[in-house]
């Protein structure tokens, strides 16, 4: 399957195709000098794969987890880029889930004003959400994603057998965010994570779906001036959780709680419903009062207040503008 994103200032495919890996130099241009971004969780069967399709290649690996995307790993990438001398012919290869992507895009963008950049996302997150759209970010003096820039892939390939190696949390927790789609843009989607065993889930069907809707969203509204703020749907709350507990939550856990705060009956019923289902965490337990300083320096704060994305029927969603006194009366679970 061949999904092509095209905007205004930009176009690339999203290869998603069971095996890709295996033919990953068939399908990226590696006859150059290749600068692969990892982490220490990814099999070495994976990289592999990268670096003996490349011409010449790199590996700078990252602690895996939130902490690694910060300014001590760009700086480390853009160093070993420096030294092994790579010019603006060659590229960056991220191969692993968001963070990877995110950082790995960062520095593609800033090295020597920008290098060719594909992302080869390895879990259900990184495949449904970060992989498309352009956001590279680090995260800084605690507050995620609060350095970055729109720089779009030349590719991305989804292979999705490599979700057969992650571990069960991390693929529930990578879901809430088809999840988050499915609730603000596809009542169908939604109804399939109702309806379906958690188990028999068909990946290569829900990433699928769930990358057309942000096809949609990232071709109408390149740089989130609109329609694409309805990807934040549980961000607003779910960032400052993530920022709050720093780890103890994955990203997708924290988004499926940030969803409660922000969605109104009947939608809440059937969003708690398919959280519980998939045993996601529903509640930190953490006072709106402690998240409200994570919330104000958030990238979505505009004058007194955020711009929410609030959900009160599946398949639909409402921006709305609330004070940051709004936002302190609301409920999580």
């Amino acid at each position: 399957m061949i999904i092509p994103i095209k905007a205004s200032s930009f176009s690339y495919d999203v290869l998603v195709e069971d095996g890709s890996l295996n033919r990953i130099g068939e399908i990226l241009d590696l006859s150059r000098r290749v600068m692969i971004v990892t982490d220490d969780n990814i099999p070495l069967s994976y990289l592999d794969f990268v670096r003996y399709s490349s011409k010449e290649s790199y590996v700078y690996t990252i602690p895996h987890g939130e902490k690694s995307k910060c300014f001590e790993q760009l700086q480390g990438i853009l160093k070993m880029m420096l030294e092994k001398g790579f010019n603006r012919k060659d590229c960056v290869v991220a191969l692993g889930g968001g963070v990877v992507g995110d950082l790995a895009g960062f520095a593609a963008s800033m090295y020597m004003r920008g290098v060719d950049f594909y992302n080869i996302p390895t879990t259900v997150l990184s495949m449904v959400d970060s992989s498309i759209g352009g956001k590279t970010a680090i995260d800084f003096a605690g507050y995620k994603n609060s350095i970055g820039a729109f720089y779009p892939p030349k590719k991305v390939v989804i292979d999705t057998l490599t979700l057969k190696t992650l571990p069960e949390r991390e693929i529930r927790a990578g879901l809430v965010e088809a999840i988050k789609m499915a609730a603000t843009f596809d009542e169908s989607l939604f109804h399939e994570f109702e309806a379906t065993n958690p188990r028999l889930l068909d990946f290569a069907e829900i990433i699928g779906k769930s990358l057309l809707i942000k096809k949609h969203v990232v071709e109408e509204d390149e740089r989130e001036s609109g329609l694409r703020k309805a990807l934040n749907f549980g961000h607003t709350f779910g960032h400052a959780i993530e920022s709050y507990y720093e780890g103890k939550y994955l990203h997708g856990e924290c988004v499926g709680m940030g969803m409660l705060y922000l969605s109104e009956k009947p939608a809440r019923d059937r969003i708690l419903a398919v959280l519980n289902k998939y045993h996601c965490p529903v509640s930190s337990g953490v006072d709106n009062s402690l998240l409200l300083p994570y919330i104000k320096r958030d990238k979505k704060s505009a004058g007194d207040g955020v711009d929410a994305i609030v959900c009160e029927k599946i398949g639909t969603f409402e921006i709305k503008h609330m004070s940051y006194e709004e936002l302190l009366l609301r409920k999580g679970e």
